[in-house]
This record gives C-alpha cells, sequence and structure tokens, in this order.
C-alpha cells in the first residue's frame, strides 16, 4: 500500500484484461513487502510469461541467483520447474555469442543448443552450428554430429602408396652401403621421406663419411 493507493507487484496482464473485460472489481492478494521482494516477485512474475524465449527465461533464472542470493533449488520452488529444468536452462548463457544469437532469433531451439553445450570450444560449436542451419540437423540428428565430434571421428586418411619393387632394392643398397637401417614412406605426387637410422656417435659418424666420400672432413 502505498497511501490510499496500492502499487501492483504482479498481474499487471491479468489486470489489464479484466479491464478490457469491464469487470469492475477482481480478486488480489495484498501483503507488505520490502523492494527487494518486489523485485523478486516482479521478476518471478516475468519468467512466468509465456512468450519469453530461452536465453531470457536463462538471464532471469541467473538474476534471481546473483542478486538475491538464491539457490537453484529456490528459484525452482517460485517457478513451479524442476532444479534440473533451472540448471539447464541456465547453461545456456554458456554457449558462445552467436549461437546464443541464434538460439533468440529461433533459427535454432533451446534442444539444439543443449546439445551444443557439449561442445567446449568456442571453434567446435560454430562448426556444429553451421552444419544445423545448412542441413536443417534436427535435434537428434544434432546430438549424433555432437557424439561423433566428441569422439574424435575423422574422415580416413588416405593410405600410403606402397613401396615398388624398385624402392625395395634401393632400400637394401642404402641399409647395405650405409651399414645400417634405411626407410623410405611414399607420400603424393612423387614426394615422401627416407629415414637413416643410428644407435651410436661413431655410427653417426660412419654414415656421414659413407655418404660424403671425400667432402666429409669438416
Amino acid at each position: 500500500q502505498v497511501g490510499l493507493s496500492y502499487q501492483l507487484i504482479a498481474g499487471e496482464r491479468r489486470w489489464r484484461a479484466s479491464q478490457l473485460a469491464g469487470l469492475e472489481t477482481v480478486p488480489v492478494i495484498v501483503k507488505e513487502t520490502t523492494p527487494q521482494q518486489m523485485l523478486e516477485l516482479a521478476l518471478v512474475e516475468n519468467i512466468q510469461r509465456a512468450d519469453l524465449n530461452p536465453l531470457e527465461e536463462a538471464r532471469a533464472y541467473a538474476q534471481l541467483m546473483e542478486e538475491f542470493g538464491l539457490t537453484q533449488e529456490a528459484v525452482a520452488e517460485r517457478v513451479s520447474k524442476s532444479r534440473t529444468a533451472v540448471a539447464n536452462t541456465v547453461r545456456l548463457l554458456n554457449l558462445n555469442d552467436e549461437t546464443k544469437a541464434a538460439l533468440a532469433s529461433g533459427t535454432i531451439t533451446e534442444g539444439h543448443a543443449r546439445a551444443l553445450l557439449s561442445l567446449k570450444s568456442d571453434r567446435d560449436q560454430l562448426r556444429a552450428l553451421a552444419t544445423i542451419i545448412e542441413k536443417s540437423l534436427t535435434v537428434r540428428q544434432t546430438e549424433a554430429l555432437v557424439k561423433q565430434m566428441l569422439s574424435g571421428d575423422q574422415p580416413a586418411k588416405p593410405k600410403r602408396p606402397p613401396l615398388t619393387p624398385h624402392d625395395k632394392a634401393m632400400l637394401e643398397k642404402f641399409e647395405s652401403r650405409l651399414g645400417t637401417r634405411v626407410e623410405l614412406s611414399r607420400a603424393e605426387e612423387e614426394t615422401g621421406k627416407l629415414t637413416i637410422h643410428f644407435y651410436s656417435e661413431e655410427e653417426l659418424q660412419a654414415i656421414f663419411n659413407a655418404i660424403l666420400g671425400n667432402d666429409a672432413q669438416l
């Protein structure tokens, strides 16, 4: 009560609807509150609106916890939801900005967004988000995509070309001349790698001398 009048804390939409309906009296609850309690009640009323998007709801829950020191259990009790539902909604604030924008605009659903929360890096979230939008993935398909990304499944790398008989003959010559193990691996476009193994400083020097011959003097 403020003077001879009363201040409306919650229920503004219902009050306006009753005016449009021409009602002269409506049932109300009159209670004394502190300024902090007024803010809390107004915020809870706002959360219970049907037109809030998931991010707006998440921010409101976070505000209740940060400004009024409420636990998730206390918030859940005030908004008549389970603690798990409140916790899952608040977690949406951990998404990167671009993913949050897609959720706020309705480009993706809350189900898509929750699946993306399993991807901890912004880079992975954005890659998955692009795939969701490009291919119009369902929530179930998004969950499968995230699972695949977390398992590290990648397209198989092309196998290296096998060594030819000529390659094997060269290896035998190398090993015979150098007196040590030599490996040859082929890549694409006639490139590859030749690896010469040594097992002591003396063996390294011997290989050096065998390759450079008269130019081996340092």
